[in-house]
Formats: structure tokens, C-alpha cells, sequence
């Protein structure tokens, strides 16, 4: 492991952290707590491709 994979492990880590904290703190039923979760699975997701294709590209 090279220090760039720790610097990314630690960082994804912190944002799920805060995404988690987030979803927890509202209190909600646990069906809008899994649409949420799922919402932002596909923002994680949506702003990863993007990265992805920008590095492939460049």
C-alpha cells in the first residue's frame, strides 16, 4: 500500500463517515433511510465515474 492508497482509503472513508452521521442524525423510517442511502450510493457513484473517465481521458 503506497501512500496514495491511504490518502484515498482515509478519505473515503471520512465521507462515508459524514454521509452516515448524517442519515442517522434525521431519525427517520428505515424506508426513507435506505432511499436516502441509496441516493447518495448513486451520487458516490456518479461522481466516481465521472473522475474515472476524466483520468482515463486526460
Amino acid at each position: 500500500m503506497n501512500g496514495d492508497t491511504v490518502v484515498q482509503t482515509l478519505w473515503f472513508a471520512g465521507a462515508f463517515t459524514l454521509v452516515l452521521s448524517s442519515l442517522l442524525a434525521r431519525r427517520l423510517p428505515m424506508a426513507d433511510w435506505l432511499k436516502m442511502a441509496l441516493a447518495w450510493v448513486a451520487i458516490f457513484g456518479l461522481v466516481f465515474l465521472v473522475i474515472r473517465t476524466w483520468q482515463i481521458m486526460a
